[in-house]
């Protein structure tokens, strides 16, 4: 009875044992048909080119969906506008001809009308308050408008606090922006602010400012300091700058609301933080160099105003808000969360 007991005891762990053999062959053999693989790729288009911040944000966001992903997925990062200006980008976007972009925050209004007030003049006071209000309920919500246009707003990257710069005279007051003709992106807020002003605001695509910059078809832009130095605006008959952060602009790592619907719901989950993680690299590292392309400016003969007198260019931008009357709920939520700072 006991070498029978101990005959189907061996005979037990031996049937054990080739089955864990047999499964462990199987996952081998599974995880060498995915090693195999092709890895998915996704396109990933801007209109800046290689120095810019928006680089830096798709370089990080394509190392860690690699990492996270390992390997089945990448990211092929277009940049200096070879697949459209963004505009155009947002348009492949929704009809689901291109994966993703960095696009700033301009454009989206044209899409989902509530994304308009973020653009609101001197919204935000400062860096903390922009990620307060951007990385919380409301940020997250207005994201979610961005839908219904068949878009995926996946994280607030940045372009950052803009400023003046110009050809013609020093800037330190609102009367002195009188007659300029100052290029300003294709949103409807931003016109109006700076027809408020007192310029001449010309609407334009980024991809064709520096040509009207340079022929004088315009004569001054708005942007953040590390745009101006990352395109050398110096060069291009900008010899005036004013720190007037007068709007903090964002932007969005966003992607075609179809192809984000095609992911695995893991990996959905992958491309969310890691568009998070990358935009907050990217914030940090503007950040980080600002003083230094501020000195590059001076360097490179900029005259630079760096303590206007914002009080004049505040006061004359109330009629901006008095003309978007849709936008009080979420300006009244906003000022709750700066408030609370």
């Amino acid at each position: 009875m006991k070498r029978a007991r101990k005959l189907v005891a061996a005979l037990t762990v031996c049937a054990m044992a080739f089955t864990l053999t047999a499964c462990g062959g199987g996952n081998n053999a599974k995880q060498e048909e995915n090693t195999n693989a092709e890895p998915v790729v996704l396109k990933l288009a801007t209109t800046v080119n290689e120095q810019d911040s928006f680089q830096i944000a798709a370089e990080k966001f394509a190392e860690l969906v690699s990492e996270r992903t390992d390997g089945a997925y990448t990211i092929e990062i277009h940049p200096n506008g070879e697949l459209g200006d963004e505009n155009a980008m947002l348009s492949s976007m929704a009809a689901g001809t291109l994966d993703m972009g960095i696009v700033t925050s301009g454009p989206f209004v044209n899409y989902a009308q509530d994304m308009g007030v973020l653009d609101m003049p001197f919204l935000f006071g400062s860096n903390e308050e922009a990620y307060a209000v951007l990385d919380g309920e409301v940020g997250q919500e207005l994201l979610g408008t961005l839908e219904s246009a068949n878009l995926k707003g996946l994280a607030y990257a940045e372009r950052g606090f803009r400023n003046l710069t110009n050809s013609v005279r020093p800037v330190t007051t609102v009367a002195d922006m009188a007659g300029l003709k100052l290029r300003v992106m294709e949103n409807e807020v931003y016109a109006k602010t700076f027809e408020a002003l007192g310029t001449n605001a010309t609407p334009m695509g980024w991809q064709d400012t520096l040509t009207a910059l340079q022929n004088g078809a315009i004569e001054g832009q708005e942007n953040p300091v590390n745009v101006i130095c990352s395109y050398a605006l110096w060069d291009s008959n900008q010899k005036y700058a004013t720190l007037t952060r007068h709007s903090y602009s964002t932007a969005i790592i966003t992607m075609s609301l179809d192809k984000f619907n095609e992911l695995p719901e893991d990996v959905q989950g992958i491309f969310k933080e890691a568009a998070q993680e990358a935009a907050e690299y990217e914030r940090a590292w503007v950040a980080e160099n600002e003083a230094t392309q501020l000195q590059e400016m001076k360097d490179n003969g900029m005259e630079v105003v760096e303590e206007p007198d914002l009080d004049s260019f505040k006061s004359a931008v109330q009629v901006v808000y008095d003309a978007y009357p849709q936008y009080a709920d979420y300006l009244s939520r906003i000022q709750a969360v700066t408030d609370a700072m």
